[in-house]
């Protein structure tokens, strides 16, 4: 009775390790995002095959994130903020991850062309493998830029969200993408400021560390300026109305601010608190633009 106990913890232990090699923070984001560009789409795709489209863009997004993790096992044991992860912790080891990561990566794709379009799993193989060998493998450890140019992965998925419904790809999906790659450094520096230490520990190249905190406060404010453009291109190409514009415009002008306010703060030094603030918000930011833009397409 008792070794039957101890069998059954072991498993839920397995499966809970599994799970969060998935990285579920951003497999939520992933579905969210995925679910948007295909409800404002406007296509007529049934809620079965719209489901089992997001699950399976979820599950890529997870592999991905499996991948990044086996890859990068040895930085997260020397980060605080990564080191209780299941392979710095001894839950999972490096193999299992892999065999793990491969095999969603495989199942993912093969099921979304099976139940999607060529389209869709094309973009969502193209994903996984710009996430692991562009940012992973190759920018992350050799430049500053690193989030830049990686966050092409995570402004995909509302890409492929809308080519699941309309096996196409057009200016509006483009939007979509534009919004979440332009949004991505300002949120990932401004957390980069208040984590240095941990970047540091990992010799990962982070702007704080290559290019100092003047420069990453300066870049923050620039790269939120570049969001104005972004949130208007929507309306501009007719994607959205004014009950989008008008209140993704005040959210961002106020991105705008709490940036700048981090920006003016004592030269070459940065305030924890306003760092931390502006990457709160930023993540509640992102979030309501594309509320708004769900809300628009349906009314």
């Amino acid at each position: 009775m008792i070794r039957k106990k101890t069998v059954t913890l072991d498993f839920n232990e397995l499966i809970k390790s599994l799970y969060l090699l998935m990285k579920p923070r951003v497999m939520s984001l992933v579905i969210f995002t995925c679910a948007v560009g295909l409800l404002t789409s406007n296509s007529n795709i049934g809620i079965i095959d719209a489901m089992i489209g997001i699950t399976l863009v979820a599950l890529g997004a997870g592999a991905a994130g499996c991948l990044n993790m086996w890859y990068e096992s040895d930085l997260d044991a020397l980060m605080t903020r990564t080191c209780l992860r299941p392979i710095p912790t001894g839950k999972i080891n490096r193999n299992q991850a892999l065999t793990f990561g491969v095999l969603l990566s495989v199942i993912s794709v093969v099921a979304l062309n099976y139940f999607s379009n060529f389209l869709s799993a094309s973009l969502l193989l193209f994903t996984i493998f710009f996430y692991l060998f562009v940012y992973t493998i190759w920018l992350k450890r050799k430049t500053p830029q690193n989030i830049v140019i990686g966050g092409a992965a995570g402004a995909l998925p509302p890409v492929i969200g809308w080519t699941i419904a309309t096996n196409t790809i057009s200016l509006e999906p483009l939007a979509l993408f534009l919004i979440i790659f332009i949004w991505t450094p300002s949120h990932f520096w401004a957390l980069s400021l208040y984590k240095a230490d941990d970047y540091k520990k990992a010799k990962i190249p982070m702007l704080p560390l290559t290019d100092g905190i003047e420069k990453t406060k300066v870049y923050i404010f620039i790269y939120s300026l570049l969001m104005l453009p972004i949130i208007i291109f929507p309306y501009w190409i007719n994607f959205s109305g004014l009950i989008y514009l008008i209140p993704a415009f005040v959210l961002t002008i106020y991105y705008n601010f709490i940036c700048f306010d981090l920006y003016q703060y004592k030269k070459n030094k940065f305030d924890l608190k306003k760092a931390k603030k502006v990457f709160g918000y930023s993540i509640l930011y992102l979030f309501l633009i594309f509320v708004l833009l769900l809300i628009d397409s349906l009314i």
